[in-house]
């Protein structure tokens, strides 16, 4: 694989600290600023909406410079928000410098994911994809545990400083390792925008909502779910979230190798796997040793679909890749703030913590739905399109003689 992929994946790994280390160190920064926790949410909900909102239009601001210029943009505009955070007086301030940050998040996987399938063969694009979202998996691994260590220790603006840092450290790498490409010739706004009349490219983003969604559904609520229902103590829920970060490596690594040869299968597979685990997770959630060993599969499994769902858009929008790649980074950010809507009404319904499972097993069963749906009209335009190919190769009927 290429240098440059590494680049790509610290950029990543910044980008995925700072999106979920907030959630734990919302009690210091509630604190701080004297304001609630459910106030303090915001920030996280702020950062969502930055990033579905920040995909297409920093993405389409893009259009105009090359790629390796706007990843480098980007990545000014994660250094930019993340230190705004750290130095921020008021809660405001903080929220402006989160939503800052989150404009960069979208634009800089899409992009990074054309990118990055432009350096490897065509067999390797999903591979190289999931190189790059490596970053982002081990940031729940390290970054978010280790920045929620430090940030409880030495404070919370320190971790926002050093997250700054890890910008720096990923702007440096793209402007030296990611290979100057010339600007797409013909690439317009409006062709960009033509992609979204590909019937196959808005069910590869549905996918992403509801496949993804479905494993926030229940992370999103994991913690009371594993003190309340499992008897884990509130301390071990770092330890399962880092079990949670590693099947996210796996899987992300998993999905990236076998989507390059078996793309649709790898979707099927994945995600009715994903609903079955999600649904037994009602059940498991009750016992400690089983809660664990099913966080790790919801992990694995919820990740494994990233790459390919990724690649799928690519394919699908090979014309003009770029917006329609941003704009599903945002999908994921969608689903995931679906799914925790979702499951809080269950909740709040009084159906239990572990309700939000099989709210989550209902949306990734849908997004398997649709991609068998994607599947059945993918071959049946393709037989179309033999059949015409067929008829046009025909040869011309001989005129019968008159003798």
């Amino acid at each position: 694989m290429p240098l440059a992929l590494l680049a790509l994946a610290i950029g990543a790994f910044g980008i995925g600290t700072t999106e979920f280390v907030i959630m734990g160190l919302l009690p210091e920064v509630a604190g701080d600023f004297q304001v609630s926790i459910p106030a303090a949410g915001y920030l996280v909900t702020g950062y969502a909406l930055g990033v579905v909102l920040g995909a297409p239009l920093m993405t389409l601001l893009g259009t105009r410079v090359t790629r390796k210029r706007m990843l480098m943009l980007l990545m000014g505009l994660f250094i930019v928000g993340n230190t705004v955070s750290a130095l921020a007086p008021a809660f405001g301030v903080m929220l402006a410098g989160r939503v800052v940050a989150s404009l960069a998040h979208g634009a800089f996987f899409g992009i990074g994911s054309v990118v990055a399938a432009g350096l490897v063969a065509p067999q390797k694009k999903a591979g190289a994809i999931a190189m790059m979202f490596t970053g982002l998996t081990v940031a729940n691994v390290v970054g978010v545990p280790l920045g929620t260590f430090i940030g409880q220790s030495a404070g919370w603006r320190t971790t926002f400083f050093l997250v700054a840092a890890l910008g720096v450290v990923g702007l440096l790498g793209v402007a030296k390792l990611v290979p100057e490409q010339p600007k797409p010739e013909g690439v317009r706004i409006r062709h960009e925008l033509a992609a979204f009349r590909n019937v196959q490219v808005l069910l590869a983003m549905a996918m992403t909502v509801l496949g993804f969604g479905g494993v926030f559904a229940a992370i999103t609520y994991i913690t009371p779910m594993m003190t309340g229902a499992a008897g884990w103590s509130a301390a071990s829920v770092t330890w399962l979230l880092v079990l949670f970060g590693l099947g996210m490596v796996g899987g992300n690594l998993i999905g990236g190798r076998f989507a390059d040869r078996h793309l649709m299968p790898m979707l099927y597979v994945s995600l009715g796997t994903l609903a079955v685990v999600l649904a037994l997770f009602t059940v498991t959630a009750h016992d400690k040793i089983a809660a664990a060993v099913t966080i790790v599969l919801i992990g694995a499994l919820g990740f494994a679909t990233v790459p390919p769902l990724q690649k799928r858009v690519l394919d699908q929008a090979a014309g003009a890749p770029t917006l329609a790649s941003a704009v599903n980074i945002g999908a994921f950010n969608l689903g995931n703030a679906l799914a925790a809507w979702l499951g809080g009404l269950v909740i709040a319904a009084g159906l239990g913590y572990t309700a939000p499972n099989w709210v989550g097993a209902a949306l990734a069963a849908s997004a398997l739905v649709l991609a068998v749906l994607s599947g059945l009209l993918e071959r049946r335009e393709a037989g179309r399109s033999r059949i015409v190919a067929g008829s046009t190769l025909e040869p011309a009927p001989v005129p019968a003689s008159r003798h």
